[in-house]
């Protein structure tokens, strides 16, 4: 059984950044580096999963 992320968020870049949103309520920011044969990664604070768009269908 897979639990699903808690947010999925298509994105143009394979580096981004996160820092949980909702202003004092987030995290750190973190910056995350997503592999271009995957073309996602999930934060490792939120477990928010962002996609590059050229994977979005895959993923």
């Amino acid at each position: 059984m897979t639990i699903e992320a808690p947010e999925t968020k298509i994105v143009d870049s394979y580096r981004i950044s996160c820092d949980g949103g909702e202003g004092a309520l987030g995290h750190p920011r973190v910056w995350l580096q997503m592999p271009m044969e995957h073309g996602w990664v999930e934060c490792p604070y939120c477990d928010a999963k962002f996609v590059h768009k050229d994977h979005a269908d895959k993923a």
